[in-house]
């Protein structure tokens, strides 16, 4: 079976525009994808939470899971949790 992908056109028409999950991410991944983020004070070795849409695509890194999904249900987004 061919996998099949789809496009936000696509989540949005099976209701999934406003699902986000997040999910832990070291500090050292984050600084080695992200040029801007070079410039933070960060521990590599520190776990941050990343808050992605249905698909895929990282909105925002927060410090705590906490803090991640109350940013998340602050702009109405539905989060779950990745492990």
């Amino acid at each position: 079976m061919t996998p099949m992908k789809l496009s936000k056109e696509d989540f949005a028409d099976l209701g999934a525009p406003d699902l986000v999950y997040v999910r832990q991410v070291k500090a050292a991944d984050l600084l080695a994808d992200a040029a801007d983020a070079r410039d933070l004070d960060l521990d590599s070795d520190q776990t941050l939470y990343a808050v992605h849409s249905a698909d895929g695509e990282r909105l925002a890194v927060m410090l705590d899971r906490d803090t991640a999904f109350a940013a998340a249900v602050a702009h109405e987004l539905a989060p779950v949790s990745v492990h």
